[in-house]
């Protein structure tokens, strides 16, 4: 799979007559290096909570796993769907993930603002599952 990718890279950074040729096909490259990672990285989120890894690729089911893991009803989910209220439900769902995993609230506001950094943190790191907390 990454000779794959690289193969399919290599064929959308080459010179297209124009400088925007290479210029987009760097850009894309560099957006499936990430989008790669970061799938991997939900997959060890999810794997670490004791659910299923490949839920991550499911649109919408990987949100209803997500609440799964923090403890919150499923029925969210269709507050994912209202504009502006999915903010305020994601803001609760990235502090009820931190407490999830025995993180503090500075955690949770890292995931907030500075989830890049953070989400890997908590994959890769050593932080454990404890469990649904919204539940208790």
């Amino acid at each position: 799979m990454l000779l794959n990718l690289i193969l399919g890279a290599r064929l959308l950074l080459q010179y297209s007559g124009d400088d925007t040729g290479g210029v987009l096909g760097a850009m894309a490259f560099i957006y499936l290096i990430l989008l790669v990672f970061y799938i991997w990285v939900g997959w060890k989120i999810f794997v670490k909570a004791g659910k299923p890894g490949w839920a991550v690729i499911i649109p919408f089911y990987n949100i209803y796993v997500l609440l799964e893991i923090v403890g919150r009803p499923g029925w969210w989910l269709i507050l994912f769907l209202i504009p502006f209220v999915n903010i305020i439900i994601g803001i609760i769902i990235y502090v009820d993930l931190a407490k999830a995993f025995g993180k503090g609230t500075g955690f949770a506001l890292g995931l907030i603002f500075l989830g890049f950094i953070f989400f890997p943190i908590l994959a890769f790191g050593s932080a454990k599952y404890v469990g649904p907390v919204a539940a208790k």
